[in-house]
């Protein structure tokens, strides 16, 4: 019941969120040309977003330069940016290590000469009773989803302060304002992350730079990532979500945000529809939202506990999609299967 209301909500104010954030999937001609020669960081670049994102900036004839921790799929990565025409540098890096990222800016500056945009993508997922997640885990989510964006924004800025232009892109999501049970330490972590951007902006106001120095937020409904799969998972089920998204909203988005950054950049009409709902009534829309996760996370199959990805690299998920939506509807299949005909 409860995910049928939020699909209504969210359907209700579509016709609201729908032109403000209708999106192709197709650079124009004029996108394409500021697009190339351009250097971009995308420190998370080995899967999901990081790697659509990397690849479609490629098609266009950037310098991208990719980093994560697993240097087998960023040479995947370089290999496709290659062959669709950019430049392409590999450089691993582990964003919650400070001294790491700062290698990567002046490894990107070496080659390129400068770096025009940064995107701070990398990022992990914690799921399951707050009490019930090692403190341990919430740890390693902050050093990555916090402390890397902090560390990434520290050396893209320090560097774009004094070139008088840069765009630095980070990872938020809707629950950046929109936080969820099951989430809490997550939701956090991206709330941090919009804060910061929103800060930053007033001090390069301040700097005399806030007009060709930005820092957008690129604000994400739940979508169709190796995330899911990376994520610390304590429920006792595998995850699951209502109206899962597919990637490209999102890919698009953040090349969009390296053009014209703003602040906030719900990306697509979910996005965007379950923000303007929480602005208008924000208890009842948490409240709906944490009886539909409760009710999705009941309908996954018994999963033991698992730590994911925070700590070590997982092989075999250098993807963009992360086959969500198809294991959902196996999983309903099955079900329906065992139950028998009513």
């Amino acid at each position: 019941m409860q995910a049928v209301l939020m699909r209504g909500i969210l359907a209700l104010l579509a016709a609201l969120a729908l032109p403000a954030c209708a999106t192709t999937g197709r650079l124009s001609a004029s996108d394409q040309r500021q697009l190339s020669g351009r250097t971009f960081v995308v420190l998370g670049a080995s899967s999901g977003f990081g790697r659509g994102a990397a690849v479609k900036l490629g098609q266009s004839g950037a310098n991208v330069v990719v980093a994560a921790r697993r240097a087998e799929l960023l040479e995947e990565v370089a290999a496709e940016i290659r062959r669709g025409g950019g430049q392409a540098l590999v450089v691993p890096t582990d964003a919650s290590r400070p001294e790491q990222v700062e290698a990567l800016a002046d490894a990107a500056t070496r080659r390129f000469g400068r770096i025009d945009v940064w995107m701070n993508i990398a990022g992990g997922l914690a799921v399951g009773r707050f009490w019930e997640i090692p403190v341990a885990d919430y740890s390693r989510l902050i050093d990555t989803n916090v402390k890397g964006v902090v560390h990434g924004t520290h050396a893209a800025l320090r560097r774009f302060v004094p070139q008088g232009h840069g765009t630095i892109v980070n990872m938020g999501s809707v629950e950046s304002e929109v936080p969820l049970a099951y989430h809490s330490v997550y939701a956090g972590t991206k709330a941090a992350v919009l804060s910061m951007g929103r800060s930053l902006n007033q001090e390069l106001r301040h700097a005399g730079v806030g007009r060709r120095v930005k820092v957008a937020t690129v604000m994400p409904y739940a979508v169709d990532t190796p995330l899911w799969h990376h994520a610390a998972n304590y429920s006792g089920r595998t995850l699951r979500m209502v109206m899962i998204d597919d990637p490209s909203v999102v890919v698009n988005t953040l090349v969009r945000a390296s053009l014209r950054p703003r602040e906030e950049m719900p990306a697509g009409w979910k996005a965007r529809g379950a923000l303007i709902a929480h602005d208008l009534l924000p208890d009842l829309v948490e409240r709906i939202s944490a009886d539909v996760q409760r009710s999705e996370l009941a309908e996954g199959l018994p999963e033991p506990a698992t730590a994911g990805n925070l700590y070590q690299p997982m092989r075999g998920t250098g993807t963009v999609s992360g086959g969500v939506r198809e294991r959902i509807k196996a999983e309903d299949a099955a079900k329906k299967r065992m139950q028998g005909p009513r």
